[in-house]
């Protein structure tokens, strides 16, 4: 698997309350992918961030089958060593040569480059985690244990579902794998989410990775970081000018039917009910025991975010940015170390009950 180890840390006051794992407060302040704004998402205040979105060149990587799409490789840390984190990985395309004439003759074995994409045969994704993904987050390391491999069909489903607008019957396996090793002295637990969309007869052996990450923290501890790990992937917003500027690239790059251009509107109309909808499956279906959420109604747009309710009070300011707490007598507003005097409480959606 191809990606990018070399982008950038930016670290914030480690000494922080957003530094600690379900403390009394928590303190999530909203950063911007660094390379070309893509998305933004709230991190806890003390930790970093590192790479971002990045492009691989044709001429370099053997052909354009990679270099049509954005690349993500993209990283939150507690800490320059990454004790506690999560980390998104670059969704790849690979070409399984079973049913090319080229590749039954021997022409393309397996390993080599087609048109900028790995000969490699198709793997379901409980697979393609231990054969491809695990040795890429972990090169080299030794007494990796296995612990429990799932099948996720609702993730797959959630894909397809997101995938509605191709009008093609591609096939989709996602699979939940959690490991535990031991790196520098540390034993750590580890998930790892991957789903595998296989193109079909449409694609004549073209298949990929989606939406493939992986969250860690120290063995023992990983539970208490849950519901963070579940407010960062929720707080992700798309920048949808970023985006209409991708799916016109990609038009442009790969001569994709004009078809595709008509979705962009109704996309910019979707995002925000299809974004909480999308990441409310993904606390519930990818890491189960995230389900330990609540909706509140935002005091400035009003509308409805889904956040933890594993805090009694929980704040948000003009940029989205949001606190959390047990202490009844703690004040945002107040705390030197915010410095800021712009956070409401953000109330409990109120219920309906028909009778």
């Amino acid at each position: 698997m191809s990606g990018n180890e070399g982008g950038h840390a930016n670290s914030g006051n480690t000494n922080g309350p957003g530094a600690q794992s379900r403390g009394e407060t928590l303190v999530l302040q909203r950063v911007w992918e660094p390379r070309e704004k893509a998305f933004s998402l709230l991190i806890p205040k003390g930790w970093s961030y590192t790479g971002g979105i990045y492009r691989l060149d044709p001429t370099t990587s053997g052909g354009a089958g990679n270099a049509i799409e954005a690349k993500l490789d993209f990283s939150v840390i507690s800490d320059q060593q990454g004790s506690v984190m999560i980390r998104w990985l670059p969704d790849m395309y690979y070409f399984d040569m079973s049913r090319s004439p080229a590749g039954q003759m021997g022409l393309f074995p397996t390993g080599s480059n087609y048109n900028g994409m790995t000969v490699i045969p198709k793997m379901n994704a409980a697979l393609f985690t231990e054969n491809i993904v695990i040795p890429y987050i972990h090169p080299g390391l030794q007494g990796i244990s296995i612990t429990e491999r799932k099948n996720a069909p609702d993730v797959a489903r959630m894909i397809m579902n997101q995938d509605k607008y191709m009008m093609a019957n591609f096939i989709y396996d996602a699979a939940i794998t959690t490991l535990t090793y031991r790196e520098n002295g540390i034993e750590y637990q580890e998930k790892i989410v991957t789903v595998v969309m296989d193109f079909g007869d449409l694609g004549a052996g073209l298949w990929k990775n989606r939406s493939t990450f992986y969250a860690r923290a120290p063995k023992g501890q990983f539970e208490n970081y849950e519901p963070i790990f579940g407010e960062i992937i929720n707080s992700v917003k798309i920048n949808m000018n970023w985006l209409i500027g991708e799916i016109r690239g990609q038009v442009q790059r790969n001569q994709i039917h004009q078809d595709v251009l008509n979705t962009i509107q109704r996309m910019d109309q979707e995002i925000a009910e299809h974004q909480r909808k999308t990441n409310y499956e993904i606390n519930n279906d990818m890491f189960l025991t995230l389900t330990e959420q609540e909706e509140y109604v935002n005091p400035y747009t009003k509308e409805v975010e889904v956040g933890s309710n594993q805090w009694q009070y929980r704040w948000v300011n003009q940029d989205n940015e949001v606190v959390y707490s047990n202490n009844q007598d703690y004040d945002p507003n107040m705390d030197d170390l915010i410095n800021r005097n712009d956070y409401k409480l953000t109330p409990v959606r109120e219920r309906k009950i028909s009778h």
